[in-house]
């Protein structure tokens, strides 16, 4: 039999054939191919024995503070007799684990009305989380896509933990005060940068003129176009309720401030950062800071209500407070560990942000000409 080509390999050739290719093609390729991208590797990318570090390597705490957060809203929906949990980007289903079992500690009536929905199109990834979450399986509907749950749409929650992170995006750089796309090309069968592409996108060129020229030369950012579709698919899987991404990334103002001349994009390796995504394909992954006010602009754009805007460390203490006062005269020293860890501006409480909105397509729909104001106080 043949050898099966490298993913590099895959790359080079579909380069060579179609020419350089945009940026959010070739992450996504690196990322995503179902057999050699990154996320479908044996092995586990997350925790210290990974390559990166999450909320969810820092212990059960974190799912036990998110189920709280849905609790509260199961109960804003009236407890309804059957709500669902949407999680993407669920790696390999710990963050599910530690969320079902403190449901079912603290409330058995929701989580016997409960759905816990993954969809998840690697097949080793799901194969993980089929056995991460055996002992939920009655709970539990694993998915390819989202799009399977739109026939039978119910209230509950969207959310996802340092996933919008890893959409595939766009790199742009200004030059003489106009925008350039960068594409990677091919020298010497090597990846290399072309950034002299005229930007051709609609999506593009729509979120390209909301940062304006001001911006000096060389200077490059990242531009997710695929918000609005990714949002959409999960809104017709819910009837109402709430949408929350947890990530690292700011407002756009802070985002794609002029000082920030070489963007946010990253890949990690072994807990190792560097800035070269195009070395090491399907062995790294690749990342860049989210822009809250463009997934703002998609949800509200689908009738979704911006809600909360907050520093991870903020959002968590508002949530831990009944269980932070539980703790007083015998507190569990373990628990709040994890907590100063979440929390602390030094560890991850000031790194991460997170989102709320909420979604019921029967309310009004919000006035877009108030979203700065009313979410990021700009």
């Amino acid at each position: 039999m043949p050898a099966t080509p490298s993913l590099k390999a895959i790359l080079l050739e579909r380069i060579a054939r179609e020419g350089p290719l945009p940026f959010t093609e070739f992450m996504a390729t690196a990322l995503y191919h179902p057999e050699l991208g990154y996320y479908a590797r044996e092995g586990r990318q997350v925790g210290r024995g990974g390559d990166f570090f999450t909320s969810v390597s820092v212990g059960p705490l974190f799912g036990e503070l998110l189920a709280r957060r849905f609790l509260r809203e199961w109960e804003t929906l009236g407890s309804p007799g059957r709500w669902r949990i949407i999680e993407c980007g669920a790696h390999d289903g710990t963050l599910a684990a530690d969320i079902l079992g403190a449901l079912s500690r603290t409330s058995p009536d929701a989580f016997g009305a409960l759905e816990y929905a993954i969809p998840e199109p690697l097949p080793r990834l799901q194969e993980a989380q089929r056995k991460t979450l055996a002992g939920f399986q009655q709970k539990m509907r694993f998915i390819g896509d989202a799009s399977e749950l739109s026939g039978e749409p119910l209230p509950g929650i969207a959310f996802g933990n340092e996933l919008l992170d890893a959409l595939p995006f766009h790199i742009i750089e200004s030059r003489n005060d106009h925008w350039y796309e960068c594409h990677v090309g091919i020298q010497n069968e090597e990846f290399t940068w072309e950034s002299h592409h005229e930007i051709d996108d609609p999506g593009l060129l729509e979120a390209v003129g909301k940062l304006g020229t001001r911006f000096p030369d060389g200077y490059r950012a990242e531009i997710r176009t695929n918000l609005r579709d990714f949002l959409e698919s999960l809104t017709r899987c819910l009837t109402s309720g709430l949408l929350v991404w947890l990530d690292y990334g700011f407002a756009r103002p802070e985002l794609y401030h002029p000082d920030r001349t070489k963007g946010t994009l990253r890949t990690f390796s072994k807990h190792r950062a560097a800035e070269d995504p195009l070395a090491d394909i399907g062995e790294i992954d690749i990342t860049a800071h989210v822009d809250f006010t463009a997934v703002a602009e998609a949800a509200t754009s689908l009738g979704a209500m911006p809600a909360e805007f907050k520093n991870q460390g903020a959002w968590l203490t508002e949530i831990a407070r009944p269980w932070l006062l539980s703790q007083e005269g015998n507190p569990d020293a373990s628990l709040l560990r994890q907590f100063q860890t979440l929390t602390h501006p030094a560890h991850l409480g000031a790194s991460f942000h997170v989102i709320e909105l909420y979604w019921n397509p029967t309310a009004p729909a919000p006035d877009p000409a108030t979203l700065a104001h009313r979410l990021f106080d700009t």
